[in-house]
């Protein structure tokens, strides 16, 4: 288990560092690079060095190193796993994305979930995330 990293990015509430349209840019950026194009070491430019995943692989806590693991090895089940982001919303230093996953699995076997994810973002980067996602169907 991957020990829970401490919490060390204090802002006031709805101090980003960015404004509410660049922390859905960053979002969909990170999206856009890290699941679509398959480019794992975006973490290194979108994720805080602490950053703290609260829903990570199987449920449990995890940081920016367990995410890009978690992340290698679905594209390694799914290569041609693909999220579209349906809605953004963003308050504050929050921004809010339901999203839809598409990939194949080996055989031809195609799957999709659904998943909310909140992103809590600091000084320009992602800093926290929740999220809830359905299995694949």
């Amino acid at each position: 288990m991957t020990p829970t990293p401490p919490r060390v990015d204090p802002v006031r509430p709805g101090e980003t560092g960015v404004t509410l349209e660049d922390g859905k840019a960053l979002v969909r950026h990170h999206f856009d690079e890290f699941v679509n194009r398959r480019n794992h070491d975006i973490v290194y430019e979108t994720l805080s060095d602490n950053f703290l995943d609260h829903d990570g692989p199987d449920g449990l806590p995890t940081d920016r190193e367990g995410d890009r693991r978690m992340m290698v090895g679905m594209h390694a089940v799914l290569p041609d796993l693909h999220v579209v982001i349906e809605d953004l919303i963003a308050e504050g230093d929050r921004v809010v994305c339901r999203n839809v996953w598409r990939g194949t699995r080996a055989g031809g076997h195609e799957v999709e979930f659904r998943g909310i994810v909140i992103w809590r973002l600091a000084h320009g980067k992602i800093v926290e995330r929740w999220a809830r996602v359905d299995g694949p169907q």
